[in-house]
């Protein structure tokens, strides 16, 4: 890596968007999508242990770096393909399966368009917006937008009948006419695409035009669509490690060393426990994959055992968890909130599936700002540790755990407003 690239580093943002790597020519040849731009782009010039051949030579070829920022996950995912479209990356063809990509598909000449995917475009007179490398991430997008742009996922058989979906916001509403869902169906288009600046300026200038001639039930569908796209700022979209091996969370492979794995662990899974004084008690199960909250994973279970004891209620979900490694998948390492009797408790559970697992003590201290402090179980016994504050492990560890904290608080207080309504 040269200086000036190295300077340019310095700089790189912690929000989400679109990065461009360069060669010595200034020719773009791979274009990337991030959370943290900070953070992704600085995995190509750290450890290459972990990179395959491909990678490798992908990384010897950098000389620049430029970026976008984007408000959103969201955004970074569109404008992402939008600009592999126009710039056409050799890296991005060599390191990526086009079989592999996904296509929006909507036919605007239908009288009520419906969105599907597609991974082979047709020549039927459809639009087809794409390519996206990552259905996952695509349609979970899709999901969230479908707040915002509401819209059918199959050809409707009756207008008039009545269904959840229409009732809970997500299908267009019963008195909508063809023309204005087409509308609506434009706008998304055009965020598809890229254009989210514009298609928010539009449905602003639409609120207050509306609000002028006193249509104050149309302008309050159009400021509810902005909140929802507001909304998005706060959504996590990017579930899956990208196609390029160098794009890995330090913190996983600080883990793979603090605990010696064979390999760095793709798929973490956190727990916790929350009741009140053993009533209503309920577990939390999040899932990490490669470095990124993975909602899609998470599960919630309502305690049989109701009384006051973490430990047997710990022991119960991981019990009822295990028999599930065939479907739900197998976790590369297990946290659990809690020290050495909590980690007792599981142990004979765990150790005969050969699952990697560990405890954070955090001695009833649930702030952000409490210490990191882990308990190994060993040949003899278990060992106390506490990482340091600015480690890549300690903060991907005091996420995970924070993160299964708000899950278990949130349906233990859902159980506790269902008890109280009955």
């Amino acid at each position: 890596m040269n200086s000036d690239l190295s300077e340019k580093l310095k700089n790189l943002p912690n929000s989400a968007g679109v990065y461009f790597h360069k060669n010595r020519a200034g020719q773009v040849i791979y274009i990337g999508k991030a959370a943290v731009l900070k953070n992704r782009v600085r995995q190509y010039f750290q450890s290459r242990q972990n990179m395959d051949k491909k990678t490798l030579a992908l990384v010897s070829e950098i000389a620049d770096v430029d970026w976008i920022k984007t408000d959103t996950e969201i955004d970074a995912l569109f404008l992402e393909s939008e600009m592999i479209k126009r710039y056409k990356p050799k890296w991005n063809i060599l390191l990526r399966d086009d079989k592999a990509a996904t296509y929006v598909r909507l036919n605007m000449k239908d009288d009520w368009p419906f969105v599907s995917y597609t991974r082979q475009p047709l020549g039927d007179g459809a639009q087809y917006i794409g390519p996206f490398y990552s259905a996952q991430n695509l349609k979970q997008a899709l999901r969230l937008l479908r707040r915002a742009f509401p819209f059918y996922t199959k050809q409707p058989v009756a207008r008039n009948s009545s269904q959840l979906s229409r009732q809970i916001g997500l299908e267009p509403a019963a008195g909508i006419s063809s023309a204005d869902y087409k509308k609506s169906l434009r706008q998304l288009i055009s965020y598809l695409k890229g254009n989210r600046v514009k298609v928010m300026d539009d449905l602003e200038k639409d609120m207050r035009a509306a609000a002028e001639r006193r249509d104050f039930e149309r302008a309050a569908n159009l400021r509810n669509q902005l909140f929802y796209l507001n909304q998005l700022k706060q959504q996590v979209v990017f579930s899956r490690q990208e196609f390029v091996d160098a794009s890995r969370d330090q913190g996983l492979k600080e883990l793979q060393e603090l605990l010696n794995l064979p390999e760095i662990p793709r798929r973490i899974e956190a727990y916790d426990v929350s009741h009140h004084s053993g009533q209503n008690s309920a577990a939390s199960m999040v899932v990490m994959t490669n470095g990124v909250a993975d909602k899609a994973n998470y599960r919630k279970f309502l305690l049989r055992i109701s009384r006051n004891n973490d430990t047997a209620q710990l022991r119960e979900t991981l019990q009822r968890r295990l028999k599930h490694l065939s479907d739900w998948g197998r976790p590369d390492l297990i946290i659990l909130d809690g020290g050495k009797g909590q980690l007792s408790a599981v142990a004979d559970l765990l150790n005969p599936e050969k699952i990697p697992f560990l405890g954070r003590n955090k001695s009833g201290d649930h702030s952000r700002n409490s210490a990191v402090v882990i308990i190994l179980p060993t040949e003899k016994g278990f060992q106390t540790h506490q990482l340091a504050s600015d480690s890549h492990a300690a903060k991907l560890i005091a996420r995970l755990d924070d993160e299964a904290h708000r899950f278990a608080i949130n349906y233990h207080s859902h159980l506790k407003r269902r008890d109280m309504l009955k």
